[in-house]
């Protein structure tokens, strides 16, 4: 693609002022970098995505809300998470980390192990304990 080509269309990325990086050929057909805003089929794909864990996220809040899940669960979608991302933070197996997103197990964790999801979350241990819906 030409450098004067490079797409500028209207993103979640102008929002914020970043501009993305992108590679494009100069008048000689050289290949150099130049800055866009952002192209509307990548503007669709975000939006769709962000949407899509926007939605987890409530489902996770209502869970917690009705009691089928932990508050572990809720902030490990929050934080954009996974059960392997959460369970290299905590330093825990993984089947360890799905047993305490049961409220029961939940309720009888010690507060050294909620300290662990509470710094990987980057919260209060009072926050993980006491989950308010926002």
């Amino acid at each position: 693609m030409k450098e004067e080509e490079v797409p500028q269309d209207k993103s979640d990325l102008c929002k914020s002022n970043i501009k993305e990086l992108i590679y494009a050929t100069d008048k000689d057909g050289n290949y150099t970098t130049t800055l866009s805003t952002g192209w509307e089929p990548k503007t669709i794909a975000l939006s769709n995505s962000l949407k899509e864990i926007n939605e987890r996220i409530e489902i996770a809040k209502t869970q917690v809300i009705n009691g089928e899940m932990s508050p572990i669960y809720y902030f490990m979608e929050l934080n954009r998470m996974d059960i392997s991302i959460l369970s290299s933070y905590v330093e825990m197996w993984k089947w360890r980390v799905k047993r305490h997103f049961k409220p029961k197990n939940f309720a009888a964790l010690s507060d050294s192990i909620l300290n662990k999801y509470a710094n990987a979350f980057n919260i209060s241990l009072v926050e993980l304990k006491n989950f308010k819906s926002e």
